[in-house]
């Protein structure tokens, strides 16, 4: 996203096989990130644990259960993205 877009330079998108995991890893990343003295300007959906937004400034979370990242499918939201993994 850097250089292409104004909202952000990166975005993670991950997911989870169920809520319980969902929220384990948006847990996990934010206590690093706290670790490191880097604090979240929002996050959304952390209670219900099917879709986290985590938004880090520089780089926006998506934390997704699994059968809603397929259907959102937000990664063709940027097709001139550049992946750094393609693994799912």
């Amino acid at each position: 996203m850097q250089g292409r877009s104004s909202l952000t330079d990166y975005v993670l998108v991950c997911s989870g096989s169920s809520d319980r995991q969902v929220k384990a890893i948006a847990e996990s990343i934010s206590k690093e990130l706290k670790g490191a003295g880097i604090y979240p300007l929002g996050v959304e959906g952390e209670n219900e644990g099917k879709w986290v937004l985590a938004d880090y400034d520089d780089v926006v979370v998506h934390i997704f259960y699994e059968p809603l990242r397929e259907f959102y499918d937000i990664e063709s939201l940027w097709p001139f993205a550049k992946e750094l993994d393609g693994k799912r």
